[in-house]
């Protein structure tokens, strides 16, 4: 049932909340409001508690490894299943390999999933606290959208809405002059973020079952599974290519005609016109021959100057997802 597959999006999702808060700098004036100091606040990875016992332990005050403050600290808190941007289970979509434009990759609809994060703002003062406060509310109105590649093999980036859910302060003030003050701000925040399963090629061939019943020697009906593959092939142009167009007018018992350049043409492989599929017998220099109206579709007059589409396997990497190619019916 499982393979195995790691596309990082939990550890890419984490990184990019994370710089969200790299910027925030608090800064210092004197009596005439001229500013004296800038102090651009450190961000850490790391539960809070970590950061507070460190503070707690510190003894000497003015001992130079001393923790300094303001700074700041995230955690990853949580993950939960969101029902309300549930998708089809089924739906897949279909992209060009970033690295190699020829090859195709198939992949389910991703699974919504929210994040849950913890940011902790310590300080000192109460005015360094709401400076770095300040800066952050205004951008969540309740949510900002940031943008995360969650799957850099398809190159698949999605905006990420991230939402305040709630602000908590706390003064830890407790003890003697020689204990230090620390001002605790926490923000939560809900990540709405997507799960991705395996990445796989688009040119697998589809392989169904099914039961026929048929007569045995002895004249009693049997029932037996058979399976059966297709390999998918397009009878349309997905990619709206235009190779070259024809030169002449043509009529829908036509079967030889000229085009402006055939040097991009196969014989024995198909084309589209219009709307219309054809295969192409053989080539003479710019002139194709060709069998007309195939795989169910229906020949048509085309003008001078109609776009002629190949049929490739590009295009057989984009056939619609369910297509059964013909073999929904029984067997007779």
């Amino acid at each position: 049932m499982f393979e195995y597959f790691y596309n990082e999006i939990l550890r890419r999702t984490i990184i990019s909340f994370g710089t969200l808060f790299n910027g925030v700098t608090i800064k210092t004036t004197n009596a005439d409001d001229d500013v004296v100091n800038i102090t651009r606040v450190p961000l850490s990875y790391g539960p809070t508690q970590k950061f507070l016992a460190r503070l707690e332990q510190q003894a000497d005050l003015n001992k130079a490894t001393a923790m300094t403050l303001p700074r700041m600290s995230f955690e990853f808190t949580g993950l939960t299943y969101d029902p309300a941007r549930k998708v089809s289970t089924v739906q897949q979509f279909i992209v060009k390999d970033p690295d190699n434009e020829a090859e195709i990759k198939r992949a389910y609809m991703p699974v919504p999933y929210n994040m849950s994060f913890e940011l902790a703002i310590m300080t000192k003062l109460n005015d360094d606290a709401l400076q770095i406060v300040e800066q952050i509310l205004p951008y969540f109105q309740p949510s900002y959208n940031l943008t995360v590649e969650l799957v850099g093999s398809i190159n698949e980036k999605r905006d990420i809405p991230i939402v305040l859910e709630s602000i908590s302060m706390q003064d830890d003030y407790e003890g003697d002059y020689t204990t230090r003050r620390v001002l605790l701000y926490t923000l939560r925040f809900t990540a709405k973020t997507f799960m991705f399963g395996p990445i796989s090629s688009a040119t697998k061939d589809i392989i169904k079952t099914a039961k026929i019943n048929y007569i045995s020697g002895d004249s009693r009906s049997t029932t037996r599974d058979i399976t059966y593959s297709a390999t998918p092939r397009a009878i349309k142009d997905y990619t709206g290519e235009v190779e070259t167009t024809i030169t002449e007018d043509i009529t829908t018992s036509t079967r030889a005609f000229d085009v402006v350049d055939a040097s991009g043409l196969t014989a024995k492989t198909y084309i589209e016109i219009e709307g219309e599929e054809l295969f192409i017998n053989s080539i003479n220099e710019n002139k194709l021959n060709v069998k007309r109206g195939q795989d169910g579709t229906t020949a048509v007059a085309h003008v001078n100057g109609a776009p002629i589409k190949i049929i490739n396997a590009a295009d057989d990497a984009l056939v619609e997802f369910g297509d059964d190619f013909g073999f929904s019916g029984s067997f007779s």
